[in-house]
């Protein structure tokens, strides 16, 4: 695992499934590696009620209720579309349920403007139809077909950035739940086998690029995502990544908690400010969510380890702050800004701590980018 730049839930802790799955004595829906007791517990961390011999650690923050209502629609003939904010872990969250169900979460579609049908259905090794024919050793399934034909998840991400062409073909794979090959005499229908489901992922805020038609949104559960706004649990979230991070790039360096609740602080205000403006101008573009506050973190944390005295400042953590949060010019500029002044400078004077460099360190980086 460690020469894979990032490893997939199912390798990266391919032992704890291992255990888990050892001890799982509970019923299991068609093909599932786990049940969905497990699969739970895999997801949201053990507790000591559950008596195991060991720890589960807490993959996904998030309420619990939401998983549970996916792994409940994943055992049934429906789809499940996670949908919310970007940043919010729904693509992490279908990661973790592909990996504990069917032990393989790289069955993926991306969704783009230049998806087509047979991204999720089949294409053709062009050199074996010329040499061969068209059959079925020479037609390469899509990562959807695959996973029809091992009775396993497959992932849609971005779901409503696809054509409506392509939405409608998933439409009568979620129906029908097989794939018609009409180019093959024989031998030309790929069925679904049990245990076969799909998990999409949707950006709430892209809503109008290409709106999910009825009879697919009927395919689906919705399971809708919201911005973790509860600071214990968004600290956990940072943390959780955070300590990812330095572990994989062998970094010895502490994140001061004071720099952290700063961290916090500052999102918060902002979202707090972005709720109250009166138009989109007046708003970050950023969605301020916990990925990005992750983002702000480790642009900081690696800044001070290649760049710095390695120990994270509060200087650093404004200027990656202004840095990753300033994406138009000069509205965003503007608006962090006034947030500095408005916000932070009376509270570096009433509090102290680490808000004055904080002040600082934003300052200089709004000046530099302006």
């Amino acid at each position: 695992m460690s020469d894979l730049l990032r490893a997939p839930a199912e390798i990266k802790y391919a032992e704890e499934l291992d255990w888990l799955e050892s001890i799982d004595d509970n019923p299991k829906p068609f093909s599932w590696r786990l049940s969905p007791k497990m699969v739970r517990l895999f997801v949201l961390g053990s507790e000591r009620s559950d008596g195991l011999e060991r720890e589960i650690p807490q993959k996904w923050y998030g309420d619990r209720s939401f998983v549970e209502r996916s792994i409940v629609t994943l055992a049934s003939d429906r789809g499940l579309l996670l949908i919310g904010d970007p940043g919010t872990g729904k693509s992490w969250l279908a990661e973790l349920l592909s990996a504990a169900i069917s032990r393989n979460s790289t069955l993926v579609v991306q969704g783009t403007a230049g998806t087509t049908e047979d991204h999720i259905k089949y294409s053709w090794n062009v050199s074996m139809v010329i040499a061969k024919g068209q059959s079925r050793d020479s037609m390469i399934p899509s990562p959807i077909m695959t996973a029809m034909e091992t009775g396993a998840i497959g992932r849609f991400e971005e779901l409503t950035r696809s054509t409506s062409d392509v939405q409608d073909a998933l439409i009568s794979i979620l129906s029908e739940k097989y794939i018609s090959v009409p180019e093959l005499d024989s031998d030309n229908i790929v069925f679904a086998k049990p245990g076969f489901s799909i998990i999409a992922t949707a950006n709430s805020r892209d809503r109008g690029v290409n709106d999910l038609s009825s009879a697919l949104k009927r395919r689906f559960n919705f399971v809708r995502i919201p911005v973790v706004t509860n600071k214990k649990s968004e600290a956990e979230i940072v943390r959780f990544r955070t300590e990812e991070l330095l572990r994989r790039h062998q970094i010895e360096l502490d994140v001061p908690p004071t720099l952290l609740d700063v961290l916090l602080q500052s999102f918060a205000d902002l979202r707090a400010s972005a709720a109250a403006a009166g138009s989109d101008d007046e708003k970050l573009e950023s969605a301020l969510s916990s990925a990005e506050q992750i983002g702000v973190l480790e642009d900081a944390i690696l800044h001070s380890n290649f760049f710095g005295e390695r120990a994270l400042t509060a200087r650093t953590l404004a200027s990656s702050l202004v840095g990753s949060l300033a994406r138009r010019e000069p509205e965003d500029l503007a608006i962090l800004n006034k947030y500095l002044h408005g916000v932070v400078e009376p509270r570096s004077k009433e509090e102290g701590g680490s808000w004055p460099e904080f002040l600082e360190g934003g300052r200089d980086a709004i000046a530099t980018l302006s």
